[in-house]
């Protein structure tokens, strides 16, 4: 019981480092990832657009919507 205990807190620790430390170190670098993946992606999609949230601390790469529809997320830049 102990060892699943400890085998469970462990897959815990390794997740939240990897969520709270995998992500950009500053607003700059993911912005520069944010622009760069953009200019990679316009040649395939079209009406895309880097757009910084303030409230969750990330970039975010996205697809306007066409006929009044909502944008969509191609892809989130966290710092």
């Amino acid at each position: 019981m102990k060892i699943i205990i400890t085998v469970i807190s462990l897959i815990v620790i390794m997740l939240g480092y990897f969520y709270f430390f995998a992500g950009y170190k500053s607003a700059f670098e993911a912005d520069q990832q944010c622009h760069y993946e953009l200019r990679l992606k316009s040649v395939e999609l079209e009406g895309l657009g880097c757009d910084h949230d303030l409230e969750t601390n990330q970039w975010i790469l996205y697809q306007e919507g066409i006929n009044a529809k909502p944008s969509q997320v191609i892809e989130r830049y966290r710092y």
